[in-house]
């Protein structure tokens, strides 16, 4: 299953969602979840060294880009499209997106995305009581977050970050905005960018003739 078919199958899908529908729902997930008390790994190996090639996706964002497009796709479609850079999420991270994408669209859906999420992500472990998305970008080593959150991406919020882990957390549309390919490039591979080197709908080479985007 592709993010392709998965983005064909969500738009198929009766209902008209909003960003708000989407934070609504992921604090329905996470407060199910903080109250089972069951996310976080207490064995946890230290991270990797930082890189602005490694990027987070919170959940909300996860979802949105499934279910509405619009900047969410653009700013993940930017990730998709080339192989040197990274994914990164905890297992509560992708638990989160599942269950909003559950609860906004049908299970089976959920479901299948996740298999798609899990074949693209790279792990990070959670402990116990850690916001998942925080969480994932320093264990991780991810110096990127993208969210709908505005608890995250406010001023006030992304000075206290800066303070305490070196991450920039940004919406979609920023993110999509100032996300340079080319610039980064060099240091996270070596040599002149290429370009993008990788279909962000199927996640396999690009195909020379025409453009793969749906």
């Amino acid at each position: 299953m592709t993010f392709g078919d998965l983005f064909e199958r969500a738009a198929a899908l009766d209902g008209d969602r909003d960003e708000a529908d989407v934070r609504s729902a992921l604090d329905d997930a996470r407060g199910a979840r903080e109250a089972g008390d069951s996310s976080g790994d207490d064995a946890v190996p230290e991270p990797p060294e930082p890189s602005p090639a490694r990027v987070v996706a919170d959940a909300d964002a996860l979802a949105a880009d499934l279910l509405l497009g619009g900047a969410a796709r653009e700013a993940l479609d930017a990730l998709r499209s080339h192989a040197w850079t990274t994914l990164v999420a905890s297992d509560p991270l992708l638990d989160d997106a599942e269950a909003v994408i559950a609860s906004l669209s049908d299970p089976d859906l959920a479901a299948d995305w996740r298999a798609a999420a899990e074949e693209w992500r790279e792990p990070a472990t959670q402990p116990p009581g850690d916001h998942p998305a925080l969480a994932s970008a320093y264990r991780g080593g991810a110096m990127q977050v993208v969210t709908l959150d505005p608890s995250l991406t406010g001023p006030g919020a992304a000075a206290g970050l800066r303070d305490r882990l070196p991450v920039s957390v940004r919406e979609p549309r920023a993110f999509a905005t100032v996300f340079d390919p080319a610039r980064l490039y060099p240091d996270a591979v070596g040599g002149e960018y290429p370009g993008p080197d990788r279909d962000p709908r199927t996640m396999g080479p690009v195909v020379a003739d025409g453009d793969q985007h749906r």
